[in-house]
């Protein structure tokens, strides 16, 4: 991209560019996200699964007009799919070629298959080497990866900077918009949180999470998102292996779009748990009476929420049954 945006001015213009790519920021994670670019560190978000770590990211790059190039982290990750490798078909062709041209001297050969065209660039050295506006780099649910990747992320984190052993330091002329992901997993190292700006995102409270489903599933009406918010917001608060995330909720109210649905009922819930909990456990717990004592509290959550202000917003049923 070459028309990128500048680094906003204030906290306040940072949330506005957020709101228009449908992103509902609290106030700490704005602040963070603001001090993090005009600091020109990392940014480090922990939080559970599915509360919108990721989509910081791609908020973020959309905001401002720069490219998301995007680690996804996993066991065993190392610096060959992270960084980069050396192009070993090419390697080998060349020798060949070298071979039959009479032309292979060890020590010339070495120098002829180091060179930078027989390298592949992974995620890292692409983010560092990016032409144009300084990209937006993620590296995503970093806890997956082994101690050791993480430590290897130091010396990027700190100078921007990846050292390649056969060709040297490989230095970034605009250092990228660093953001790290974390589901807290297992603990990450104190080293790179130094490095880092930190940022917990929790689930939302009611109101902000009504304001992420309106603002991503319009099409579900004010009182269709209101009840499903409220019953999350109550399914939370059992003992779960598993909580639902806001992503899940999303799925969740998407799914009662599709299914013309225009309230929530306790016979709808047990139908559709499995886009709320992905654990049978978890499923097998509050399925039946659990989820109709839930359905309960949360319309009596909604009936509070709605007779806030001077009218209520939608007026919902008195009863859980359909």
């Amino acid at each position: 991209m070459s028309d990128s945006k500048p680094i906003p001015g204030s906290i306040d213009e940072l949330e506005s560019l957020l709101a228009r790519e449908d992103y509902v920021s609290g106030r700490a994670l704005s602040t963070a996200l603001y001090l993090a670019l005009r600091l020109g560190r990392p940014i480090l978000l922990e939080g559970e699964a599915g509360v919108g770590k990721t989509e910081v990211a791609k908020a973020l790059a959309g905001c401002l007009d720069r490219d998301l190039i995007r680690l996804q982290c996993y066991e065993g990750l190392d610096i060959h799919q992270a960084v980069y490798e050396w192009n070993y078909a090419r390697q080998v062709l060349e020798i060949h070629l070298m071979r039959d041209g009479g032309n292979l001297d060890r020590t010339a050969a070495a120098k002829e298959l180091f060179r930078r065209e027989f390298l592949i660039e992974r995620p890292l050295l692409r983010a560092l080497e990016h032409d144009g506006p300084a990209p937006v780099l993620l590296i995503d649910e970093l806890d997956r990866a082994d101690e050791e990747f993480e430590g290897y992320l130091l010396e990027m984190l700190s100078d921007f900077q990846v050292t390649i052993p056969e060709l040297g330091t490989v230095r970034a002329p605009r250092p990228p918009i660093i953001l790290i992901t974390s589901n807290r997993t297992r603990e990450l190292h104190d080293a790179l949180k130094r490095r880092c700006v930190y940022c917990w995102i929790d689930y939302p409270d009611f109101e902000k999470e009504l304001r992420i489903v309106e603002t991503k599933v319009p099409g579900a009406g004010r009182a269709l998102s209101e009840q499903a918010t409220a019953f999350v917001q109550e399914l939370r608060q059992a003992d779960l292996y598993k909580k639902a995330g806001v992503s899940e909720t999303l799925d969740w109210v998407t799914a009662l779009v599709a299914l013309n649905d225009n309230r929530v009922t306790p016979e709808r819930i047990d139908q559709t748990l499995g886009l709320l909990l992905k654990n049978q456990e978890d499923i097998h717990t509050v399925r039946g009476d659990p989820v109709r004592a839930m359905l309960d509290r949360a319309q009596n959550r909604g009936v509070r929420t709605s007779y806030a202000g001077q009218e209520p917003a939608n007026k919902w049923a008195t009863s859980s049954k359909t």
